[in-house]
Formats: structure tokens, C-alpha cells, sequence
């Protein structure tokens, strides 16, 4: 089955997002729930750009938003020219089967130009539940 693709363009950066739960680290009964994303960056624009930071809205069934900021994604602040892609692979961990995520990276332009292009909600679920009814 294909996991699910999610994707946004904002300012001529496209980003998009491959969610996949991970039941082999997962611990239900622990209340763990452990996700992988996948997320590729794309510069369709005609300047380069640098990633600076993130900013991540992490959602789960029983609570309020998580928000999560920092430099750069996975220790790297990539520079990207026109058509030039970036790529990585990170994880969520929830205490709930399903959530959500969105949020935006800031990046900054050769003119100092400094703009957020923003990264696609996409669901987190285990299979067995969906992210259809949760509350936001």
C-alpha cells in the first residue's frame, strides 16, 4: 500500500511530506507512538535561498499543540539554487494514535530577503485509527 504524500508551495518552495507510522518501535500499551516523515524540499524559484530554522505544530487527540523550534532541519542549513532539492527523513513520537503536523521553515534570500514557506498539515495514524476526527 502507498503511504500517503502531502504537499505546499509557498514562494516557489515546495515541500512535501511522507508520513509512515512505526509499529516495530512503537508501544501501544505504553502510551508510545512512534512516527516517520519524510520531507523534500524544493526551490522552483528563481533566487537561492537558504534554510534557516523551523517551526513545527505537533497535535495530538488529547492535548494541545506541541510547538517545536530550532535551526536548521537535522543539523543542516541548506542552500538551495533554483531546482535544487534537499532532502531528510526525521520522527515524531506521540502519546496518542493519531495527530497531525504543519508548520514552516524560514528561509532567507542572497538579498536578505527573509520569508516562511510553509510545511502541509499532515495525519499521523496508526491504521487502525484516523485522524479524521480529531479536534482542530
Amino acid at each position: 500500500m502507498k503511504r500517503p504524500f502531502f504537499y505546499r508551495e509557498t514562494q516557489g518552495i515546495r515541500v512535501s511530506v511522507r508520513p509512515a507510522y512505526l509499529a516495530e518501535h512503537s508501544r501501544p500499551a505504553e502510551g508510545r507512538y512512534v512516527f516517520t516523515y519524510a520531507v523534500r524540499i524544493e526551490n522552483s524559484s528563481r533566487r537561492t535561498v537558504q534554510l534557516l530554522s523551523r517551526r513545527w505544530l505537533i497535535y495530538e487527540r488529547d492535548g494541545a499543540p506541541t510547538e517545536v523550534v530550532g535551526d536548521g532541519v537535522i543539523g543542516e542549513q541548506p542552500t538551495l539554487a533554483h531546482g535544487a532539492v534537499h532532502e531528510y527523513e526525521s520522527f515524531c513520537i506521540l502519546q496518542t494514535p493519531v495527530g497531525a503536523m504543519e508548520g514552516s521553515y524560514r528561509f532567507r534570500a542572497l538579498d536578505d530577503t527573509l520569508f516562511d514557506a510553509l510545511i502541509p498539515r499532515f495525519d499521523l495514524a496508526t491504521g487502525d485509527d484516523t485522524a479524521d476526527d480529531l479536534p482542530f
